[in-house]
């Protein structure tokens, strides 16, 4: 499996003040990806997009203030509103021993030590312990806890994940 290209990290949701800024639910764990100088794609499903750089980005709320080059006034913030925005793999760090970003996991094969392939991964949400990783087959949905006790291994070379589900799960 080759890894993805690029991740989306966020999603513009409403402007902030007169001055351009942008209002971002963030998908990434850290402000810090939101760095000045890195340069974004942001596209609608509409438009192929436009690329921008990262002036400025702050912690606010339960998201992130964005300000980017040439976006300075209130209608050209409004006018971005709804875009995803994304950014090339390489301008973000490796990720840790052990860790993933959620992109690399999407669409691995889910295989459990006692019932065998039981499908892929089609979703990922976080919860206040761990991601929980939504395995999609035929029969409908198991939804597995990105932790160590169930989840034993990753090979994104070989584009799936092994688990040891409980027999009850």
């Amino acid at each position: 499996m080759t890894r993805a290209a690029s991740f989306t990290i966020g999603r513009v949701t409403g402007v902030h003040g007169l001055d351009g800024k942008l209002k971002v639910w963030s998908f990434a764990e850290s402000a810090e990806t939101f760095c000045s100088g890195k340069t974004v794609l942001l596209q609608t499903e509409d438009s192929p997009g436009r690329a921008y750089r990262i002036v400025r980005a702050g912690a606010h709320k339960k998201g992130i203030l964005l300000s980017l080059e040439g976006v300075d006034t209130r209608q050209a913030a409004e006018d971005l509103v709804g875009s995803d925005i994304i950014i090339d793999r390489d301008q973000l760090p490796e990720p840790e021993k052990d860790t993933w970003y959620w992109q690399d996991l999407m669409g691995l094969e889910v295989i459990d030590r006692q019932r065998g392939c039981i499908g892929t991964i089609t979703n990922i949400f976080p919860t206040g312990a761990n991601d929980v990783l939504v395995v999609t087959d035929d029969n409908g949905e198991t939804l597995v806890p990105m932790h160590r006790n169930f989840v034993k291994s990753v090979d994104l070379e070989k584009n799936t994940l092994k688990t040891d589900l409980p027999e009850d799960y």
